[in-house]
């Protein structure tokens, strides 16, 4: 905080276009999809695709663990764990299953699989490659990286896609827009580096909180009070960077006022060994751990 009041700087515009991109209906959707794990990921994307009004006979499930959640599922429409035959009918295959069993689970579904299907996976690490090696008759692929925040509908999807036309992306992008904003890429090697700022992204911010919570009980605040303190400012914070025309580095410098409380504090963040090196280190480390995985 500043020892004066707010400036007019401290208050920008408003930036009307701060809203996600996603579609705003479903209901003329056409078509069957398949998703494949109705996990926390699969699961935020179905309920996303029902939020925006798409029909739940147009979905099927198919996933084993029929946690009472899942099982709900049959009541409001939805196909659940439906037979071979209404798979081959899909016509877009969405994969929400954990990389580690990929192999074995969708190596027995391919067979299954329509040619003209357009497969779309979430999975992460999960190359292209990986993908048309496993349904190797299926031509149009999008790999795509969601984050967590798409549970409450202000994710963000960056995706990239081999063999897809013009009207198979507009269909992958309409689904996965369904919990945020969906950003294309063209070369598949950013994944490891997108993986590592908008995938794991969310954990720093909540390590972030963590850690002013912490901060603010060392210098005597109320444990709790410190805790909802963090929690607050941090959403705020990151709704008012959503909303505002200006970058990052305006909305700090409007909050920091020369000699202030501010300033203080920035002064030993943004030491050469500070937060910016710290974040820089970690989202290397973590860019080189996804090509590890994605061998």
């Amino acid at each position: 905080m500043t020892t004066a009041g707010p400036t007019p700087e401290a208050m920008p515009e408003r930036n009307p276009g701060a809203t996600s991109d996603a579609n705003t209906n479903l209901r003329d959707f056409s078509g069957l999809i398949a998703l494949i794990g109705a996990g926390k990921m699969g699961g935020a994307l179905l309920e996303g695709w029902l939020r925006l009004g798409l029909d739940p006979r147009k979905v099927a499930v198919l996933e084993p663990e029929l946690l009472p959640h899942i099982a709900a599922l049959a009541s409001r429409g939805v196909r659940l764990n439906p037979g071979a035959e209404t798979l081959r009918q899909a016509d877009v295959i969405v994969i929400a299953i954990k990389p580690q069993a990929a192999g074995e689970a969708l190596a027995a579904l391919a067979p299954d699989i329509s040619s003209s299907a357009l497969i779309v996976s979430i999975m992460a690490g999960r190359t292209l490659r990986f993908l048309s090696a496993t349904f190797p008759k299926t031509k149009a692929m999008v790999r795509a990286m969601p984050n967590t925040p798409a549970a409450i509908g202000r994710g963000i999807t960056v995706a990239v896609a081999v063999k897809a036309d013009q009207r198979q992306r507009q269909v992958a992008h309409r689904l996965l827009g369904a919990t945020g904003a969906v950003e294309w890429i063209e070369d598949e090697s950013l994944m490891d580096a997108v993986t590592a700022l908008s995938g794991s992204g969310p954990a720093y911010v909540f390590l972030l909180a963590e850690a002013l919570a912490q901060a603010g009980a060392a210098v005597g605040l109320p444990a709790n009070l410190a805790e909802k303190l963090a929690r607050e400012t941090v959403a705020g914070s990151g709704e008012l960077l959503h909303q505002s025309r200006q970058d990052a580095a305006t909305l700090r410098q409007n909050v920091t006022s020369p000699g202030g409380t501010t300033a203080a504090a920035l002064a030993v963040l943004m030491r050469p060994n500070g937060l910016i090196r710290l974040m820089s280190e970690a989202i290397a480390a973590a860019t080189a751990r996804s090509r590890e995985l994605a061998g």
